[in-house]
């Protein structure tokens, strides 16, 4: 049999959720999903609505039950969800009455196998139990850090003898990989849900499933260290700069020239006023594609100019970063060169060799070491840390693609308020 492909519609917000409901079942999709956020904020009306809207297709209720078991499942059920899902994380004796009390409702019962430690043998006691069917979840926080579930799920899929679901960051081109793997159930996201057009994008998915093809795609894949500019080179520094909780912003650092785009490694520099030898040395030590630092406590003079661009440029470097000066500026835009500086002027000082070249730097308030990744572009310079460059590069990504999906509702004729319900969500 081809797999199911189930949509989770993980909204906060109830008439967001019914019309991407709508999209996917119309792109192909089979199961309807009310995600935990969604119950969470719309309480089991959401699944009331889904049955009213969609009266023949299988509803599944995410209410990742740690507790409690016999009256949520009870609940949900009665609220007209056919499945129900319950954390495996859960005890014992909750799982038990789950499965009990679906029994006496006509719900099934999935077991979640997030956060589980041995997942392999929890699996085969939760089927020992009575579960209609377990679910291989690699975590949203966890897919931030370049995991995936495919290795677990083979194991899994192996191990039991009920349908195994599996969860996490699937899109067109991993859907095929997943079914492959042993996925009797595809459970999706925000590849349909982040999608420009969510309809087409249950309609590759499907076709991935059904023919055991990889769909490619640029957007909804969280990747690893290796391809952290890759990444950086698709997001804004606005997308960054939210995905670290409205931080990173180098202040006071402004672009040279509109249209800037600067992605690369910082090595720093330390340097005193109007003293360009460290700066200048930079250049040599800098490997292609880095971007040199300059704190220069943002004085003047400059420490910065033509010639030490075209010195970057022939080393390949991405751009430079100076809390200070530079001058030169109609040559530097001139050569499209990334540049960006607290003050802009005409004179510049001596090479005298003070600074260092290497060390941790303060730019624009904010600390910067060297490996650390920059972003800049019109609005100004994004710093990454390095030792959490791979979650929230991956997160800089997952803030694109829902301000894709919240602009699409926009033009379809709504305004931003309406698309995210903002007087409801106003703190009270």
């Amino acid at each position: 049999m081809k797999p199911i492909l189930q949509l989770a519609l993980d909204f906060v917000d109830l008439q967001r959720a019914l019309k991407n409901a709508q999209a996917g079942v119309a792109g192909g999709v089979d199961w309807l999903e009310a995600g935990t956020p969604l119950i969470k904020s719309e309480g089991l009306n959401a699944v009331r609505e889904l049955r009213r809207l969609f009266p023949q297709t299988t509803i599944v209720a995410d209410m990742k039950i740690m507790d409690a078991g016999r009256v949520e499942v009870e609940t949900a059920a009665k609220a007209g969800a056919n499945i129900v899902d319950v954390l495996g994380a859960a005890s014992d004796a909750t799982i038990k009455e789950c499965i009990q009390a679906g029994k006496n409702y006509g719900a099934k019962i999935v077991v979640d196998m997030i956060a589980v430690g041995d997942v392999l043998s929890r699996a085969q006691f939760v089927e020992e139990l009575g579960a209609d069917y377990v679910t291989v979840h690699c975590a949203i926080d966890e897919q931030m850090e370049g995991k995936d579930p495919f290795s677990l799920l083979r194991r899994v899929s192996q191990a039991v003898s009920i349908p195994v679901g599996v969860a996490g960051g699937i899109n067109s081109e991993t859907a095929a990989e997943a079914a492959a793997a042993g996925a009797a159930i595809v459970v999706v996201g925000g590849a349909i849900n982040k999608a420009l057009n969510p309809e087409h994008a249950a309609r590759d998915i499907r076709r991935g499933l059904d023919t055991g093809v990889s769909i490619s795609t640029e957007l909804f894949k969280r990747k690893g260290e290796a391809q952290i500019r890759e990444i950086l080179e698709l997001v804004s520094a606005a997308n960054l700069s939210d995905a670290l909780h409205r931080g990173g912003v180098l202040q006071g650092i402004r672009p040279l020239f509109p249209g800037i785009r600067m992605v690369g490694r910082a090595i720093t520099v330390r340097t005193y006023p109007g003293d360009w030898a460290k700066p200048v040395q930079a250049i040599d030590v800098a490997q292609p594609g880095d971007v040199i630092v300059i704190d220069v406590g943002g004085v003047g003079p400059a420490i910065w100019g033509e010639l030490a661009t075209h010195s970057a440029v022939q080393k390949g470097l991405a751009g430079v970063v100076i809390d200070g000066a530079l001058r030169d500026s109609d040559e530097i835009v001139a050569m499209e060169f990334p540049a960006f500086s607290r003050l802009v002027m005409p004179n510049a000082g001596e090479p005298k060799g003070f600074g260092e070249i290497g060390v941790p730097v303060t730019v624009g308030n904010t600390r910067v070491a060297t490996g650390d990744w920059l972003l800049g572009d019109g609005d100004g310079v994004v710093v990454l840390p390095q030792t959490m460059a791979v979650e929230y590069a991956n997160r800089g990504m997952d803030v694109l693609e829902k301000e894709n999906r919240i602009r699409e509702e926009i033009k379809e004729g709504s305004t931003l308020s309406k698309v995210t319900e903002l007087l409801r969500w106003e703190k009270k």
